[in-house]
C-alpha cells in the first residue's frame, strides 16, 4: 500500500504563495496520475488539480486556474502544488491522492474522487485577509 505524505501547508496572507509537496512511497510512482483535492470547514471535499503519470497533461478546477500549478518529479517520487495569489476562500485542508490504477487518466472534466484509491493525511492551508 502506497503512503502519501503532504507537507508545506501553513498560514499566509491573502496574495501570498505556498508550495505544497506530496511524497509517495514505493517504486511505481511514475506510473500513476496524481491529484490534489481540498476540503474547507463545513464543505465537501473538492477537486483542485490533476497531473498525468508523465507530467505531460494537467487539469485544474476553474477556481484555481491561472493561480495554482501542479507538477511532479518522478525521480523524487513527489508531486507539488504551487499556489500563488492566494485568497481567503482557498483556506482548506489539502490532500494529495493517487489514482487506483497505473496509466489511468480521466480524459474529460474533473476526475471523480472514487478513481483515487490512496490518500494522504492532508495539510492545512490558512489564508488570512
Amino acid at each position: 500500500q502506497v503512503q502519501l505524505v503532504e507537507s508545506g501547508g501553513g498560514v499566509v496572507q491573502a496574495g501570498g504563495s505556498l508550495r505544497l509537496s506530496c511524497a509517495a512511497s514505493g517504486r511505481t510512482f511514475a506510473t500513476y496520475a496524481m491529484g490534489w483535492f481540498r476540503q474547507a470547514p463545513g464543505k465537501e471535499r473538492e477537486f483542485v488539480a490533476y497531473i498525468s503519470w508523465s507530467g505531460d497533461s494537467t487539469r485544474y478546477a476553474d477556481s484555481v486556474k491561472g493561480r495554482f500549478t501542479i507538477s511532479r518529479d518522478n525521480a523524487k517520487n513527489t508531486v507539488y502544488l504551487q499556489m500563488n495569489s492566494l485568497k481567503p476562500e482557498d483556506t482548506a485542508v489539502y490532500y494529495c491522492a493517487r489514482e487506483s490504477a497505473p496509466y489511468s487518466w480521466t480524459w474529460y472534466g474533473q476526475p471523480p474522487q472514487n478513481r483515487f484509491g490512496s490518500w494522504g493525511q492532508g495539510t492545512q492551508v490558512t489564508v488570512s485577509s
